[in-house]
């Protein structure tokens, strides 16, 4: 009977699996560390805040994030990623130019624009332009956003160029940083309170003069 029961035992101890089994989800614990970057800036969210945010003990927050630089950087290196690729297939080649920008600054507004709460702008250039000043690394992972930016309406650009919707002599990298521009404009008039209808507007202009010049 004894050696039953250790058999049982050890069969149960076999089956169960070994490890502390993970409490959280990674993705939806950044997700919510950004919201909380977003909303008060990366020197004024503290540690508690963020495991308040994340529903995660500090200690759980080191073990899956390390330290609040590191966090911010993961949460930085994220938003960049994400919108991106957003950018790069709204950017795809089977819409004309003017309506492919158009689709990239109107989904910016609706990031801009949560729905819920006030305006709250583009999350790098809220946060990462002031961060960046003294943390050489955020400044690294922000500047490295900013050019692949740069790179994707640049790349949209050439791609016209090499097909002949747009003359041979169209300087696409600096009219990308022209759509950046509007991109940027865009999300701090947001912050500042600029009504959405305006910026709607002002998109479309900004449109309008770069594939003209473009032309």
């Amino acid at each position: 009977m004894i050696i039953c029961e250790m058999v049982q035992k050890t069969s149960r101890a076999a089956a169960r699996p070994r490890g502390r089994p993970r409490a959280y989800d990674p993705a939806t614990a950044l997700a919510r560390a950004t919201e909380a970057f977003w909303k008060s800036g990366y020197a004024a969210t503290s540690l508690d805040e963020l495991a308040a945010a994340t529903r995660m003990n500090r200690p759980s927050l080191y073990t899956a994030f390390g330290d609040k630089q590191s966090l911010y950087l993961q949460a930085l290196e994220r938003y960049w990623t994400t919108g991106l690729e957003r950018m790069r297939e709204m950017l795809a080649c089977d819409r004309p130019l003017p309506e492919a920008l158009l689709r990239v600054y109107q989904a910016a507004l609706d990031i801009y624009f949560p729905g819920k709460g006030p305006p709250r702008g583009c999350f790098a250039i809220g946060t990462a332009a002031t961060a960046a000043v003294d943390d050489p690394l955020i400044r690294a992972v922000f500047a490295q956003g900013l050019r692949k930016l740069d790179e994707g309406f640049a790349a949209r650009i050439r791609a016209d160029r090499e097909s002949g919707k747009l003359p041979g002599g169209a300087d696409a990298d600096t009219l990308a940083v022209l759509a950046s521009a509007t991109l940027h404009t865009l999300a701090l008039r947001a912050r500042a309170g600029t009504p959405r209808a305006e910026l709607e507007e002002m998109a479309r202009k900004a449109v309008g003069i770069l594939c003209r010049t473009a032309a």
